[in-house]
C-alpha cells in the first residue's frame, strides 16, 4: 500500500535487484493468500487461484518499476481484506429495493444503522459488506460512461454471470459486459453508482 502512496523510484531495470522484488512481492502475496485462507476455512476456498499466481505477479513486479524502499516489513500493519464498500443512495427504500429484491442481498442487522447521523443500512455481500447511506448524491445521473468499467465502481465475485444476467434482463436493468471477453457484467443502482460483478472458480 506505500507504493501506492508515495511515487515509484522509476529505476532502470537494470539497476533493480530482480531477487529481492521477486521475493518482496511472494512474500507479501504469501502473507495476504494466508490472510485470505484463513478467513474462508470452513467455507469454500475460492481464492485458491491467487496462491497459484504468486509467481505470476512477481515477474510482472520483476518487470515494473518498484518503489523497493517502501515495501518494508517493519510497515506491514496488516491488511486482511475489504470491510465494506460505502454507497451514496438518494432513496434508501428505492436503493434496498434493488440490492436485496434484485440482487439477493440481505440485511446484517447488527450493524449500527440508527446510530449514525443519516439513515442508512449494511448488506451483506459474502463475508464484507455495502454501507448504503442516504446523503445528497455528488455524482450526476446523466453524462457518465455507459459502461460502469470506465467508471467508479465496486466489484462483486460472484459464481455464475450468466444467471445474474438472465435475472437482470427479467427486471429491465440494463448492463454492459466485459469488454477484455472474461466473464464480468457491470451494471448500475439506480443512483447511477456502478457494480461489477465478476465470476470467480
Amino acid at each position: 500500500m506505500a507504493s501506492l502512496l508515495s511515487p515509484p523510484l522509476n529505476l532502470p531495470l537494470n539497476k533493480v535487484n530482480h531477487g529481492n522484488i521477486r521475493a518482496i512481492a511472494i512474500k507479501t502475496l504469501s502473507m495476504r493468500n494466508h490472510m485470505l485462507f484463513r478467513k474462508d476455512i470452513g467455507q469454500n476456498a475460492q481464492f485458491s487461484a491467487i496462491k497459484n499466481k504468486a509467481s505470476l505477479e512477481a515477474d510482472v513486479l520483476d518487470k515494473d518499476s518498484v518503489n523497493v524502499e517502501a515495501v518494508d516489513n517493519n510497515d506491514d500493519f496488516g491488511v486482511v481484506g475489504v470491510h465494506h464498500v460505502g454507497i451514496l443512495c438518494e432513496n434508501l427504500e428505492r436503493s434496498l429495493h434493488f440490492y436485496q429484491n434484485i440482487l439477493g442481498l440481505s440485511i446484517n442487522e447488527a450493524r449500527p444503522h440508527d446510530k449514525l447521523p443519516y439513515r442508512g443500512a449494511w448488506l451483506w455481500v459474502g463475508a464484507e459488506m455495502i454501507h448504503l447511506m442516504e446523503l445528497p448524491n455528488p455524482d450526476p445521473l446523466t453524462g457518465r460512461p455507459e459502461h460502469g468499467g470506465r467508471d467508479r465502481h465496486a466489484c462483486i465475485a460472484i459464481r455464475d454471470v450468466s444467471k445474474l444476467k438472465d435475472i437482470l434482463d427479467k427486471a429491465g436493468i440494463p448492463y454492459t459486459l466485459s469488454r477484455s471477453g472474461r466473464p464480468a457484467i457491470f451494471t448500475r443502482d439506480p443512483d447511477a453508482n456502478a457494480l461489477e460483478f465478476t465470476q470467480v472458480d
